[in-house]
């Protein structure tokens, strides 16, 4: 009685395990081999390539190996805009970008660029991770781009060569390297600065040549980007705060199964909190790292923050036109009502 009991047992144990096979056999099937790139501009080590490894990495675990995220740091496969119009033909599958720089397809995303929008990290992920990002990003589609969700940079300083800067009225006169886009030029033309527009590979030879006296970047990029060996001074300015946007070739995604869908939405959704605490993190450190590396480091006092925003008035008024002033105020309300809890 007990052998029988013990072989019925057996047996409906080995056709469930059978059956589990089978399902996870069927489950694989809606998986393609296939191989995809995933471009980005800063160099291996930086959060937004710790971001794109584990994103990677999920990937893989989550279709068995099928599907294959090949990441391509330091701006090796072009920089950003021509990343991008690869991406829209569907030669360069995936990328993750400043959302500002999107502004050229979706001017509404420039809203990001605009100075002094956010006060801190609480803020950005409320509005970004909210009914607000989540709606910009959905206009990309109709560009040839879909949006997996936003990556962070961080809130961005003032670099340069030349000299200290403890008020407003130093940025005056300075040649400064900016993103290439209309919001850039202008705010750094109203503190009297002159702005050149050049993608990011080409930032570290123009400092090193002295084609340009500085930069503005987050701290982690100033570090992993070696900039402390020929930029002297750091202003910890905040002035603009970058979320990127993680984004993939709508073209490749239109041949993806909703199984597969699935497990990149998922992957980027862990990626994305894992990148974002990396970030973070990061920022911590690197600022004492860039101390240690010589650079000098000031921070402007309240009065001149103060003066900064007041000069940055009339940027944000000129192209909350361009960029929707209903996007403006939709932001602004979003972030009056967070201030308000």
């Amino acid at each position: 009685m007990k052998k029988r009991m013990f072989i019925k047992t057996a047996m409906t144990a080995a056709a469930a395990l059978a059956m589990g096979v089978a399902s996870m056999g069927a489950y694989a099937q809606s998986f393609s081999e296939r191989t995809l790139r995933l471009g980005i501009q800063n160099p291996k080590g930086h959060p937004a390539e710790v971001g794109a490894q584990k994103f990677a990495d999920l990937v893989g675990e989550k279709t068995g190996g099928k599907i294959k995220v090949r990441v391509f740091a330091g701006g090796v496969l072009g920089g950003d805009q021509q990343t991008v119009s690869a991406l829209q033909g569907g030669t360069i599958e995936m990328t993750a970008l400043n959302s500002g720089i999107l502004a050229s397809h979706v001017p509404a995303l420039g809203v990001y660029d605009l100075p002094f929008l956010f006060n801190n990290s609480d803020e950005v992920d409320a509005v970004v991770d909210g009914p607000f990002g989540q709606k910009l990003h959905a206009r990309l589609e109709e560009k040839g781009i879909v949006a997996l969700g936003y990556w962070e940079l961080g809130f961005r300083n003032l670099t340069n060569n030349v000299r200290p800067i403890n008020k407003v009225e130093d940025i005056a006169g300075l040649k400064l390297r900016v993103i290439p886009n209309p919001i850039n030029l202008d705010w750094v033309q109203a503190l009297g600065a002159n702005p050149v527009a050049l993608a990011f590979p080409e930032v570290f030879n123009a400092l090193e040549q002295r084609a340009v006296d500085g930069q503005e970047n987050p701290v982690t990029v100033i570090l992993a980007n070696k900039f402390a060996e020929v930029q002297k001074h750091l202003a910890l300015t905040r002035h603009q705060y970058n979320p990127q946007s993680m984004i993939i070739s709508k073209k490749v995604w239109d041949t993806f199964s909703a199984d597969e869908k699935k497990v990149f939405q998922d992957a980027a959704k862990e990626a994305i909190a894992h990148q974002r605490k990396v970030s973070r993190e990061q920022s911590e450190t690197a600022l004492e790292a860039l101390k240690k590396a010589g650079m000098q480091v000031t921070e402007l006092p309240p009065e001149e923050v103060a003066k900064l925003r007041e000069k940055m008035k009339p940027v944000i008024e000129k192209h909350s036109a361009t960029v929707g002033a209903d996007v403006v105020t939709e932001l602004q309300a979003e972030l009056a009502k967070l201030r308000t809890k």
